[in-house]
């Protein structure tokens, strides 16, 4: 048993409960076993776990719905709560714990394999985790989606992403542009995985008032990261200075995520991975985790599992 408050975003109360709470009757009517009682904004309820994590899954795909189609008919709700109650018993959704947050439009953002489920759980334990592996293994994704996920929860007043741009050499001044355009190629990625986890209003929103920042690595350098979710992504093309001094930056109120690829190391060969020796030096360190991916981990299209199974066994 337990008791949760959810918060409401991205959606008024009364787009949500309906005049007279006709809309949130229907919820109370499909969760009968749950205890639910609305004020403004949350929604406080109690009940068996796993029912609860449910309630919360539905208010999310609701709120995802009406953000698409700019309104929440009653039939559009009973449509939802039956398409939700038989899928979310199935193995389609599996667990309500791998579910992460849902994305725009409804999107399910969750851990998709045993590995991935280890990052989840190990963030919840751990205030620092690095999680290695190969390409697409979901690294990077599964890292914004616990920070968002963070970010929505109020559990963290920021979001910072950062990743080495290794392939300038962390010196911008020779390419074409402003600063913003000279970094966007080294730091897509973080932008393809938020725009998929949150509005594009929204998440204009965060930037311009520096909720969320990206920045590359070396503009971390005498910062103190308090309140935050920090990802560092491609740590492997951190020099082990560079390393050290992102590590050193953590506030007290801080999660650390730290993924990278020890297979793909871009710094020149005289020149030690950070991540390596960081491997080698804190493996045996209390309240932080490293968690190995691998190749069963890997969910883009099936022929990427087979270039890295051939170069591996070269």
């Amino acid at each position: 048993m337990i008791e949760k408050k959810i918060l409401l975003e991205d959606i008024a109360p009364i787009d949500l409960y309906g005049i007279n709470d006709s809309k949130l009757e229907q919820i109370k009517k499909r969760f009968p076993k749950l205890k639910i009682v609305a004020r403004g904004e949350v929604i406080k309820a109690s009940g068996d776990d796993s029912e609860v994590n449910q309630l919360e899954m539905i208010l999310n795909v609701l709120t995802a719905y009406f953000n698409r189609y700019g309104n929440l008919t009653e039939n559009a709700v009973e449509q939802i709560l039956g398409t939700a109650k038989n899928s979310l018993g199935t193995n389609e959704v599996s667990t309500a714990d791998d579910v992460i947050l849902f994305g725009n439009n409804g999107l399910i953002i969750k851990a998709r394999t045993t590995n991935q489920r280890r990052i989840v759980e190990s963030i919840g334990k751990n205030d620092m985790v690095f999680a290695i592996g190969p390409a697409g293994t979901g690294k990077t994704y599964t890292a914004v989606a616990l920070a968002v996920r963070a970010l929505k929860n109020r559990e963290i007043k920021k979001i910072i992403l950062t990743r080495p741009a290794v392939e300038a050499g962390e010196n911008l001044g020779f390419l074409p542009g402003d600063l913003r355009e000279k970094l966007d190629p080294y730091l897509q990625p973080l932008y393809d995985a938020l725009e998929d986890m949150i509005a594009p209003e929204k998440l204009a929103y965060y930037r311009e008032n520096r909720i969320i920042q990206i920045a590359p690595l070396a503009f971390m350098r005498g910062r103190t990261l308090d309140n935050a979710f920090v990802i560092l992504d491609e740590a492997q093309n951190a020099t082990e200075g560079q390393l050290k001094m992102f590590l050193t930056r953590m506030g007290a109120s801080a999660k650390f995520l730290i993924t990278g690829d020890i297979t793909q190391i871009d710094l020149p060969k005289n020149q030690p991975s950070g991540l390596i020796q960081a491997m080698k030096l804190l493996n045996k360190t209390g309240g932080l985790e490293f968690i190995q991916l691998d190749g069963g981990d890997i969910i883009r299209h099936k022929l990427v599992k087979k270039i890295i199974d051939a170069y591996e066994t070269k």
